[in-house]
């Protein structure tokens, strides 16, 4: 097969098994608990502003990106303050966090609680300092017209969003009334392959389990009655469905729009289909991204793990930087070097802390500005609690820094 034509089929296939199954229980969840609560949980989260880094935070910590990408919306739609972002980010485990806890649970225990506490600590200082409110928020909006409903304080100083204010009305697709086009063909297609993606998804999940519990290992890109075989069919149907409902469906049946969070639903079928569009619309950015790492890599024949691993004294500041890249492909790589004992604990801290996985990319859809701000500042706290690890860890307390953990 041509190596071009693989690496786009692997990145399909990945994309899906590896991150989009796992997305889609922690969306659907939370649009279920929306449901049956009538919308008393965002309104909650609203009412309850001191709280929100911390609630961010634990969103981010939970395994994957789904708790953190959940959170994304809410910071567009005004609300959860900017410092939650951040908040939110610098605790994302991602899907690396599947691997270090399964060949090194010890270490993930140390690592993601360090990046629990400097992101909450982070968190609370962006909002109190109002370097995510009077500075960056207002800096963003001279450069281009705002896109996000606040993410600063919430129902206080912030003005409305320009981006939702139209003449003569809202648009077709509006968020509140769904979407518009009737068609004898595409409306019930569109159900169909709703339905379809869903069993994807439960396949995809089951899949991408036993493939984390098997230690991540490499999968062949065949089509057949085996693992492999299966992994490579659901990924890649997956996507094409995720594809499908990005680019035709959700104009026939959902919402219409994506990336918005929802206040509550009128039925159960409605929190599904808003699950199913909103980790179709990640499904699209995860993929995105995965085929320019993966050319990338093939272009530029960068060893991500082999520098970060040769960085020494810098492996902390070499940890954060990869963590910059968006996507968990990166990340999961330098994991599985920690857990060969290729990386010191410095660095596994010092990436946990400023990797955002995948979340980041409705951010990115959505309000790129406050996307770069948050990724920038969450590569503060990464080098400096790194650089503090490096300092203490062996030095000081004398504990291993390469191999900790690994079982």
């Amino acid at each position: 097969m041509n190596a071009g034509l693989e690496i786009a089929l692997e990145s399909l296939r990945d994309g899906y098994v590896q991150v989009s199954a796992f997305v889609a229980v922690t969306v659907l969840a939370f649009a279920f608990v929306q449901y049956r609560t009538n919308g008393a949980l965002v309104a909650k989260i609203e009412k309850h502003e001191r709280l929100q880094p911390l609630f961010g935070a634990l969103m981010g910590l939970t395994p994957g990106c789904g708790g953190a990408i959940v959170m994304m919306p809410l910071y567009v739609r005004g609300t959860v303050s900017f410092g939650t972002v951040v908040a939110t980010l610098a605790a994302t485990a991602g899907d690396s966090a599947f691997v270090i806890i399964a060949l090194a649970p010890e270490a993930a225990l140390y690592a993601y609680g360090l990046a629990f506490v400097a992101a909450v600590g982070f968190g609370y200082l962006v909002d109190t300092t109002g370097m995510g409110v009077s500075r960056i928020d207002a800096a963003v909006a001279r450069f281009s017209p705002a896109t996000t409903d606040g993410g600063t304080t919430v129902r206080k100083t912030v003005g409305p969003n320009p981006g939702h204010e139209y003449p003569g009305g809202a648009p077709t697709h509006a968020h509140e009334t769904g979407p518009d086009r009737h068609s004898t063909v595409l409306t019930p297609l569109s159900h169909v392959a709703h339905v379809a993606w869903w069993i994807a998804a439960a396949a995809g999940l089951v899949i991408g389990v036993v493939f984390l519990l098997r230690g991540g290992p490499e999968v062949a890109l065949t089509v057949g009655p085996t693992f492999d075989g299966a992994f490579t069919v659901v990924g890649i149907v997956g996507t094409l469905l995720s594809l499908f409902l990005y680019v035709v469906g959700r104009h026939y049946i959902g919402e219409g729009s994506i990336g918005r969070a929802r206040e509550s639903f009128a039925s159960g079928y409605e929190a599904l289909l808003h699950a199913a569009m909103e980790t179709s619309f990640v499904t699209v950015w995860v993929i995105g991204a995965y085929l320019i790492y993966e050319y990338g890599l093939v272009m530029t024949g960068i060893d991500i793990a082999a520098t970060a691993a040769a960085a020494g004294a810098l492996a902390p500041i070499a940890g954060a930087a990869v963590g910059v890249i968006p996507g968990c492909g990166p990340q999961i790589v330098l994991a599985g070097v920690y857990a060969e004992g290729g990386l010191p604990f410095s660095a596994l801290v010092a990436n946990a802390i400023s990797q955002d996985g995948d979340a980041l990319f409705p951010l990115l859809a959505i309000d790129k500005k406050a996307a770069v701000v948050a990724t920038v500042y969450n590569v503060i706290p990464a080098v400096v609690v790194g650089l503090l690890t490096y300092a203490v860890w062996g030095p000081v307390l004398g504990m291993p820094e390469f191999g900790f953990g690994v079982l």
